[in-house]
């Protein structure tokens, strides 16, 4: 790779460049021999890592420098700018993409050459000769928008963090918008632990009309009120008294309504979509839609991209995608079902700086294209191609029907409500009726539960005689609100206004990296440590870690971008309120856990307060060092918890899912005779285990040491045996081709003797790896492997 990029040359050439790699040969293949494109692989330059790198004595001016490793880049930059003749820079078309084309201007100017820029919302040949033909300025209102946006952040990183580490424990850190997703994640727990649930019983009933329909009914008025069913006894009570009646059908009231088609996605919308209907995590989903954007090898036709920019918090349709859907939709369906009208409108926060995320052609339909994408690709282009095609589509007409059915002294009615379809609409395409009713909801704490549907027998008129069948009486509990999954929590954020579309996807990674949080069946809980944080946080700087005060500051940046608010002036606006309440609590913080401490039974003046250590918090006195008195505070640690996974190593063990100080990870219940261990990706995916390394006798270039011989995705490398002590490496074309030729015998017979582990479950079922450990357990729980998990033998939740 590094062979080819040294040999580039831009002389007599426009030099175009992108941010990654894969882009850059999308492009490099509809431009001819007059262009050059090279990618930056994202940032060259970046704030200093160890220290704030503001200038608060010179209006917080950033200081910026290269980033380690990318000096190379920089170089070859300096280089081909020197030989071009002018140059495009297409890096992402948003913010971050804005402030790197502003980083590399600077660092190219001494070349003396044009310098433009162009953006490339889709990559396909019209798109891209398009922007090349429109070049604009660098817009230093964008640059200077992120650069706040970065400002903010780093001040909150180096002020709040240090006291974080003072208060609670060292190497903690606190970031000024997933502090405040955590804070939402807390307080949701903190309302589910508050919860009381409340029992309640529905009366329902069977009804047969005179040609033997059958039809079922709610029970919703006795007596002209509604019916108090809280008990199994009032349940019983109303059920004895609506038999041996007659009943016939009193009021049916019928109305068409318009079912709107549903919006382009959005990232907030793309994201929430692929998680309730694909499973994925923010993150994967943003990861493929990059891929899709970047071009795809579609064969003869080459890389190509597949959908629009998918960092985007616009609605919004370009004249001549909606004019090409229409056409498909006229084509296939017919002209009454072209659509596309007010619904797709921008929320009033949006940027509007992009078109939504779309196909870059609905010609391009997902059976064609499956071939050349992989299965979750596939999986991703399929749900945005069918969103877009629905959103252009004409909305559907259904016609909805209540029944009331009511005794002959009127002191009794069940009521029934249906349904049917007048025209499809939409609906022929995206019937997700799930999905678009959770777009619809405001609210994430609780799954609405809806009045249900029936079919209702067709030729029902008013008047007509019943015949009560069968009586049911159902109890059901009241719910706590529902904990936030990751579409729950993106969408809560994007509501409130907090974060935008480039950091949705690192705003859950950051807390579960943290270890602030875990995901447990696909919903976020926050761990001891997580509440901790929040709840100290909070109590020292509530104005800071504020829902509303943080969605302010998202519509500052807005402000700066669109040249309405000042860089210096947003900065000053946040930090100053910051500098007083840290001067404020610097050397007296709140920790609300220690409030109610109790006097030291030792010493008895001081009072045993909660200390934090990287294994757990305990009770000791606040006049330590003078007392040494502490206590440990009873265990919060989660018990072991059985998976249905066969120990690879013995004959006789399971797996157990355990917490441990680095997070969650798999032990042999046969500890400590056997010590087999699995570790878990972030994404609680198990990782298999590793093949040994081949001790060679080559010295560690560093310390001497004998090297070891691993197998990696690149291929055979050699590492210090020693590691992590010493991280000495020797490159492998460093060896003799015949030296290579023997090692690679060496361990070809090594993985023989060390075949891969194939992981199965206690019934000789593999085990599904390419599922998170927690729907494993649900699956073992299923097929009767493991005990269902109660409260009894569930344990607290770390």
């Amino acid at each position: 790779m590094a062979s080819k990029t040294e040999a580039l040359s831009a002389r007599n050439r426009t030099l175009i460049v992108v941010e990654s790699p894969s882009k850059a040969k999308t492009i490099n293949k509809y431009l001819g021999d007059r262009y050059t494109v090279f990618a930056s692989v994202g940032h060259i330059k970046d704030l200093p890592k160890r220290e704030i790198g503001l200038d608060f004595d010179h209006n917080y001016e950033p200081r910026y420098e290269v980033i380690a490793g990318k000096e190379k880049v920089v170089r070859q930059l300096k280089k081909l700018a020197g030989e071009a003749d002018s140059v495009l820079i297409a890096t992402d078309p948003d913010r971050e993409g804005e402030a790197i084309a502003w980083h590399i201007s600077n660092e190219i100017e001494a070349a003396r050459k044009p310098v433009f820029r162009v953006l490339f919302n889709e990559i396909t040949k019209n798109a891209i000769l398009a922007a090349i033909s429109e070049p604009r300025q660098i817009d230093y209102r964008l640059v200077r928008s992120q650069q706040t946006r970065q400002g903010l952040d780093k001040i909150v990183g180096y002020k709040i963090s240090p006291f974080l580490w003072n208060v609670v424990l060292r190497g903690l850190s606190a970031g000024r918008v997933q502090s405040v997703a955590l804070r939402l994640i807390c307080e949701r727990e903190e309302e589910i632990n508050r919860f009381e649930i409340q029992e309640y019983w529905t009366v329902s009933a069977d009804f047969a009309t005179a040609k033997g329909e059958i039809f079922k009914a709610k029970l919703v008025k006795v007596d002209g009120g509604k019916p108090e069913l809280s008990s199994q006894e009032q349940a019983e009570a109303a059920a004895s008294l609506v038999r041996n009646r007659l009943y016939a059908v009193g009021d049916i009231t019928a109305k068409a309504q318009q079912r709107k088609a549903p919006l382009p996605f959005t990232t907030s919308l793309l994201q929430q979509a692929a998680s309730n209907q694909l499973g994925f995590g923010s993150q994967k989903t943003m990861r493929i839609a990059q891929q899709l954007y970047e071009g795809i090898d579609l064969g003869s036709e080459g890389a190509t991209g597949l959908i629009t920019y998918m960092r985007t918090d616009s609605t919004r349709i370009g004249s001549e995608a909606v004019a090409e859907a229409h056409k498909y939709i006229r084509a296939v369906f017919g002209s009454e079902y072209t659509g596309y009208g007010s619904s797709a409108k921008s929320p009033k926060n949006a940027q509007d700086a992009h078109e939504a995320i779309r196909p870059t052609s609905i010609e391009r339909k997902p059976e064609a294209m499956k071939p050349y994408l992989s299965a979750d690709q596939y999986r991703l282009y399929e749900l945005i191609w069918k969103r877009f095609l629905a959103a252009m589509m004409a909305p559907a007409k259904i016609e909805q029907t209540k029944v009331d059915v009511e005794d002959h002294e009127r002191r009794i009615v069940f009521r029934a409500n249906g349904s049917r379809v007048l025209f499809p609409g939409f609906m022929r395409v995206y019937d997700d009726q799930q999905e678009l009713e959770y777009e619809a909801r405001t609210s994430t704490k609780e799954d609405v539960e809806k009045e249900q549907t029936v079919k209702l027998p067709d030729t029902l008129a008013a008047r007509d005689s019943l015949n009560l069948d069968e009586i049911e009486q159902k109890q059901s509990f009241t719910r706590p609100p529902a904990r936030y999954s990751e579409a729950t929590l993106v969408k809560d954020l994007d509501n409130y206004g907090i974060g935008r579309p480039s950091t949705y996807a690192s705003i859950f990674s950051t807390l579960q990296d943290r270890r602030y949080v875990v995901l447990q069946k696909k919903k976020i809980a926050p761990t001891d440590l997580g509440k901790d944080v929040s709840q100290i946080l909070v109590a020292n700087f509530p104005d800071i870690f504020n829902i509303r005060f943080t969605a302010f500051m998202e519509d500052e940046l807005d402000k700066v971008a669109a040249g309405d608010d000042e860089y210096e002036k947003v900065l000053d606006s946040f930090y100053r309120p910051l500098e007083t309440a840290l001067s404020l609590r610097k050397n007296d913080p709140l920790i609300p856990q220690n409030m109610n401490a109790e006097t030291c039974d030792k010493c008895g003046e001081g009072r045993m307060i909660i200390k934090w250590t990287a294994s757990g918090k305990f009770l000791g006195c606040s006049r330590y060092p003078a007392c040494k008195n502490i206590k440990p505070i009873s265990s919060t640690k989660a018990k072991p918890k059985e998976t249905g996974i066969k120990c690879p190593s013995c004959s006789d063990g399971q797996m157990l899912l355990r917490d441990g100080r680095l997070g969650p990870f798999l032990a042999c219940s046969g500890y400590p005779k056997c010590n087999t261990l699995l570790n878990l990706s972030k994404q609680r995916h198990i990782e298999p285990l590793k093949t040994p390394p081949v001790q060679t006798d080559l010295p560690c270039p560093k310390c001497g040491a004998p090297l070891y011989l691993r197998s990696g995705k690149r291929g055979l490398w050699l590492g210090c045996s020693k590691f992590p002590k010493c991280r000495g490496r020797l490159a492998w074309n460093s060896l003799d081709p015949a030296l290579q030729l023997h090692w690679e015998g060496v361990m070809a017979e090594h993985r023989k003797a060390h075949p891969d582990v194939v992981l199965t479950m206690t019934d000789g079922r593999p085990v599904p790896m390419t599922l998170p450990v927690d729907d494993i357990m649900a699956r073992a729980e299923e097929n009767g492997l493991i005990a269902p998990v109660t409260e009894e033998n569930e344990g607290v939740t770390v």
